[in-house]
């Protein structure tokens, strides 16, 4: 039997389940971290504090044979912690961004704190070369838009949030890939796509499942979906409702 726990603050990590579930058969324990949502605004030591504890906690619970901190900050900004083999982190994925870009410039759609960080500036540096240029562009309030659920009940919204944020630094920069540096973000997809049909978007969700099937050796007979949450419970599965999940969450 392969158990895996996701975590984030909210529930925009649910948006790499799928994809997991599409490459391995696991049981797979998903973690809203609610009552210290969000992880985009915190520091890195308040981050680490709350990152530590969250992981000793699923591993006395679960004991879990993977943990997947869904979430690009603190995978970007507590690399010590990933180092841990059972660990897997969501990054940017430059690799593959690099390779389709044919007018050799990227966009990083990411919170606030990772756009401003040093650290997201060397993983640039590491992973595209100088001849590409790589713009990083704060999606804060478009990761707000999933999290309350107005992506849902208020579509209008939505459309012209994403277009006053991202049309002018998209057309200023000619920008022609688009990495989605939140796990929250793949729920705009929809969104994305119509309002810039040209633009490919990544999601990082699928790099994600690829490394957690290299990394487990063994699948489980069935796979399910359980559901925890801190903080208000009852407020999470109102969210979850909203985006059609029906999956009853339990207080942790």
């Amino acid at each position: 039997m392969v158990k895996i726990v996701v975590f984030d603050s909210g529930l925009g990590s649910l948006s790499i389940i799928k994809p997991i579930q599409k490459k391995i058969i696991a049981d797979i324990i998903y973690f809203a971290d609610q009552k210290n949502f969000p992880y985009g605004t915190k520091s890195v030591l308040e981050l680490q504090k709350i990152i530590k504890s969250t992981i000793r906690m699923l591993d006395k619970n679960f004991n879990p044979n993977l943990i997947v901190i869904g979430s690009n900050t603190p995978s970007l900004l507590l690399k010590k912690i990933i180092n841990d083999p059972r660990i897997i982190g969501v990054f940017p994925p430059l690799k593959d961004a690099k390779i389709k870009t044919k007018t050799k410039t990227i966009a990083i759609l990411a919170t606030k704190s990772v756009i401003k960080s040093n650290v997201l500036q060397n993983y640039i540096k590491k992973n595209v070369p100088k001849k590409i240029k790589v713009i990083k562009i704060n999606a804060s309030q478009l990761i707000d838009l999933v999290e309350s659920g107005k992506f849902i009940d208020n579509r209008e919204l939505c459309k012209d949030k994403i277009k006053k944020i991202l049309s002018e630094p998209f057309i200023k920069y000619n920008v022609d890939v688009v990495t989605l540096s939140s796990t929250h973000l793949p729920f705009l997809l929809p969104f994305l796509k119509k309002a810039f049909p040209n633009i490919i978007f990544l999601d990082p969700g699928n790099m994600i499942a690829d490394k957690i099937a290299k990394k487990s050796k063994y699948q489980s007979k069935t796979k399910s979906l359980t559901i925890f949450a801190s903080g208000n419970t009852q407020v999470f599965q109102k969210k979850l409702s909203k985006i059609g999940i029906k999956n009853k969450v339990r207080s942790l």
